[in-house]
């Protein structure tokens, strides 16, 4: 026997028994962390059926969940700023909800309990409509910003408006404000150039959110920083749903406009968002922003109880999840839940039929023409479910709508970054803000009814009536779900 049959002797069962261990720890690893029965079974058969292909695929897909040293960073945070981070017994501020809207006093304590932050009195939020309105809001706070900037976004465009940031962050730096950028690897990397270097060439520190081409954070590449955070002088905060990119100023008719809500804020709320920033940036850079300068004492400037909703796919775990699904179980009178992408799970869409069954008026409000047709294909899907139990689905016309926002009982409102599918519930790490006033919500439903005078209501009928090929392609889109 020759060199090489010796060596292929060998090399042939040592790789079978390779492929074997790896496929046992893998499926070991989804049989006892997958949540979802179904989505182990399924990962499991995936491993063993596509020998190496599937525990690879597994790593970099299957594992939506990371350990941050942001965690044990967030107490020093909180401690040097003065934001109380501690879980609270009792919600007490809920105790300045209105008579008629007493019955959401349980939820502002299911999500004390869930998120573990105190619900804040006195904060205004002020809503701005696409970046129209948002960009020359947060460029003029960039521009009279005299201590600190801390931002933090998904997508940064290396556009017009992109570039109008990156100048106006490198003017704010020549006046000696401490500026920190955080944008998310892969949102970094959608428009072409990246706007890291012009960021970089302005003297701007920026980093990058879990860089996928870093082989240690292979098995983190699907999990994404989706958040929305602006906060100036650690006093006025922006956050919702709006990226950095030329789309979103509607009025300028861009090749692909975008319609967005985006909020500015004042008050003690605007704590929470500077300290999800914080962490944020600690797991990244590990530089720790803490004290006066990042964090003043904060004041009342408004009539609005607030508290921030961090989630992730790492202690912040399934808080926006819960918080949702209280908020069904706590709705009286209406539900209103205005989402770019719906693609709930089974639980969601039990507890969305539960409330219209219990005769509360469920309306469900999604673009007609998504961005993503996949998706669309995916959401049409599902549509019958909740549809066949008294919920209305509304279709809006163009330009595409990516706004996020929840109404309960013209009293409650869920507005920030997250979208009502897989990703945003277990993949991505958002920024939402709870908060109880009439006069803000009835703001928001006044926003919320205008869109609907032009929009078309979908029927059961209409769906059932689909051609035998879009049923298929919507069912097949329906079946990666979990992964869109």
């Amino acid at each position: 026997m020759d060199l090489l049959d010796r060596i292929t002797a060998i090399w042939q069962p040592l790789v079978g028994v390779l492929t074997v261990i790896i496929s046992a720890l893998t499926s070991a690893h989804a049989i006892l962390h997958k949540r979802d029965s179904r989505a182990a079974i399924l990962w499991v058969g995936f491993i063993w059926l596509v020998p190496l292909l599937g525990p690879v695929l597994y790593l970099l897909l299957g594992i939506n969940r990371i350990r941050r040293r942001a965690v044990s960073l967030r107490g020093n945070v909180g401690q040097s700023s003065g934001v109380a981070t501690a879980r609270p017994a009792l919600i007490t501020p809920a105790d300045g909800l209105a008579l008629d809207a007493m019955h959401l006093r349980s939820l502002a304590q299911l999500v004390g309990r869930v998120v573990g932050l105190p619900l804040s009195e006195g904060n205004s939020l002020q809503t701005l409509v696409n970046g129209d309105a948002a960009y020359p809001a947060m460029l003029s706070a960039i521009a009279t910003a005299s201590r600190t900037i801390s931002l933090s976004t998904y997508i940064f465009d290396n556009d017009a408006i992109g570039r109008s940031f990156v100048t106006a962050l490198g003017d704010a730096v020549r006046r000696g404000v401490e500026v920190r950028v955080l944008i998310d690897d892969a949102g970094a990397r959608y428009s072409w150039p990246s706007i890291v270097p012009p960021l970089r060439q302005a003297q701007v520190p920026v980093a990058r959110f879990l860089p996928t081409f870093a082989p240690w954070r292979l098995m983190s590449m699907n999990l994404r920083n989706h958040r929305k955070i602006m906060v100036v002088d650690g006093r006025l905060g922006f956050t919702g749903g709006i990226n950095i990119r030329q789309g979103n100023r509607v009025a300028e008719r861009p090749r692909r406009p975008v319609q967005d809500l985006h909020f500015c804020l004042e008050g003690p709320v605007v704590a929470q968002l500077q300290e999800t920033f914080a962490a944020d940036w600690a797991f990244v850079t590990k530089e720790v922003l803490r004290g006066q300068t990042w964090f003043p004492q904060l004041e009342g400037r408004g009539t609005i109880m607030a508290r921030a909703i961090p989630d992730g796919p790492d202690e912040d775990f399934e808080k926006l999840r819960l918080t949702i699904l209280g908020a069904l179980a706590c709705a009286q009178t209406s539900i209103k839940i205005l989402t770019p992408y719906f693609l709930p799970d089974p639980a969601i869409i039990s507890a969305l039929n539960v409330a219209a069954l219990r005769g509360v008026r469920v309306d469900i409000i999604l673009p007609r023409k998504n961005n993503l047709p996949f998706v669309h294909w995916a959401s049409q899907a599902m549509w019958w479910q909740v549809l066949q139990r008294g919920c209305h689905v509304w279709l809006t016309a163009p330009p595409f709508d990516h706004s996020k926002l929840m109404l309960v009982d013209g009293c409650w409102v869920l507005v920030g970054s997250a979208n009502w599918d897989p990703r945003s519930f277990r993949l991505n790490f958002e920024f939402n803000l709870e908060c109880y006033g009439r006069e803000f919500a009835g703001h928001l439903e006044s926003l919320v009814l205008s869109r609907l005078k032009t929009a078309h209501a979908v029927t059961l009928e209409e769906i059932d009536s689909r051609t035998l090929p879009s049923k298929l392609r919507d069912g097949v889109a329906r079946l990666l779900t979990p992964y869109l």
